[in-house]
């Protein structure tokens, strides 16, 4: 039973009994009839548990993103009923406005809309639906919780698409869809024309030459069908936060980009993530949809306070198959991490691929580094400095071992991976 604030209002109307005729008899009659309106009231409001509600299916929304989640409820019974309806969720699923007034006829229906707006990946689900129906004094309600299941899927934002249609333009580019088709070692035979001044001498094919009465030199395009095999740290490196986000959601982020890059320059996408063990798995090959596919995947990684584990995910890049791919590794550049746990797999990597390890920096140490005006913020500066030396010296020993390095802080990231691909598209190391 729940009571009205009218009922405190009744209890004071007692009040002008009582000063006509004070006594404890009053007060006591005025209490009962009060009670016993109450208990009517409650008897005669319409069960909860009577109405048919129904949630219609919300789906999936890039995090921070608005959705609605529907509800349809059906008065099925021969009253009238008056009530409140609470559309609960767990609160990272940023329900809002989600308390909505019932005033349904015999045999009417309504639809009742809640707004969500995801505040983490994965899915987020509703908790229930509460339903409080009034009697027909408005004294006391029934309430009761029904179970309505529902949920809604939180996608990685994948922010960084804005960088989408300039890196395509470029892909074009190299493509020669929109430009003179480029030469470079490992790149896959187009066509032959006649040679202009400053083509360069090594494109020419004597032996066609030799049948025309012009000099023909041969046009290359970037090699297509090739492998991009993501790999992303889920490990206890991934949960730092730069500038209030996770770097798992940075990496996330890169990953996307260059996924739907590499997915529209023809290239097969495949996607490992793990720490200790492999987490999740996909063989996007070259699907046109590959960004959405990766998004459903990472929604539901989260960081792991444990190790990686370099091995067991090097041997998932392994099984994709043995023939040679750009491989990126989304890590964190921490010399620690890096030096006991990466560096003695390396080697195999390299052997066999092209490696990359994209990592996302902290602006906060150059911050650091760059603040001296009192001793504290000397002894800062001192620390900033010598962890940004450590990490350059492993960088450069990466580079050593054939490693590309990207190390650029969040925002500068997704652009500064993508950019770096289509280096090595048109200069044909991939």
């Amino acid at each position: 039973m729940v009571v009205s604030w009218r009922v405190p209002l009744l209890l004071l109307v007692g009040l002008v009994p009582l000063v006509l005729r004070p006594s404890s008899s009053t007060l006591g009659l005025w209490l009962l009839v009060v009670a016993a309106m109450v208990v009517a009231d409650w008897l005669a409001a319409p069960r909860p548990q009577r109405l048919e509600v129904h949630r219609e299916p919300v789906g999936a929304v890039r995090m921070g993103y608005p959705a609605l989640s529907d509800l349809r409820v059906r008065n099925p019974g021969g009253r009238r009923v008056r009530g409140v309806l609470r559309d609960a969720w767990q609160p990272s699923a940023g329900a809002r406005q989600n308390r909505h007034r019932l005033r349904l006829a015999p045999g009417a229906r309504a639809r009742l809309r809640t707004p969500l707006v995801p505040r983490r990946r994965g899915d987020l689900r509703a908790l229930g639906v509460t339903v409080r129906l009034h009697g027909p004094l408005g004294l006391a309600s029934r309430q009761r919780t029904l179970e309505v299941p529902g949920s809604v899927r939180s996608l990685p934002p994948f922010e960084s698409r804005k960088h989408l249609p300039s890196r395509l333009a470029r892909l074009r580019e190299l493509d020669g869809r929109s430009a003179v088709r480029v030469r470079g070692q490992g790149t896959e035979f187009d066509s032959l024309r006649e040679y202009v001044r400053g083509d360069d001498v090594r494109s020419i094919d004597w032996r066609a030459s030799a049948r025309n009465r012009t000099v023909v030199v041969r046009t290359w395009q970037p090699e297509r069908d090739r492998r991009v095999v993501l790999v992303l740290d889920t490990s206890r490196t991934s949960a730092g936060r730069v500038e209030d986000v996770p770097r798992l959601d940075s990496a996330m982020d890169a990953a996307l980009l260059l996924a739907a890059l590499a997915a529209r320059a023809g290239d097969r996408v495949d996607f490992v993530a793990g720490d200790r063990r492999v987490r999740a798995r996909l063989r996007a090959a070259g699907a046109r949809d590959v960004a959405a596919r990766l998004q459903d995947t990472m929604a539901d990684l989260e960081p792991v306070i444990a190790e990686a584990d370099w091995r067991a995910l090097a041997g998932a890049v392994t099984e994709f198959g043995r023939q040679r791919a750009l491989v990126v590794l989304l890590t964190p550049l921490e010399p620690s991490a890096v030096e006991e746990g990466l560096l003695p797999v390396l080697t195999t990597l390299t052997r066999h691929h092209r490696v990359v390890l994209a990592s996302v920096r902290d602006p906060a140490l150059d911050q650091l580094a760059a603040t001296r005006g009192t001793v504290d913020e000397v002894y800062d500066a001192a620390a900033a400095e010598q962890a940004a030396l450590r990490r350059r010296r492993t960088a450069d020993l990466l580079r050593a071992l054939g490693v590309d390095v990207v190390d650029a802080d969040a925002e500068a990231l997704p652009p500064a991976l993508a950019d770096h691909y289509l280096v090595l598209k048109a200069s044909g190391l991939l």
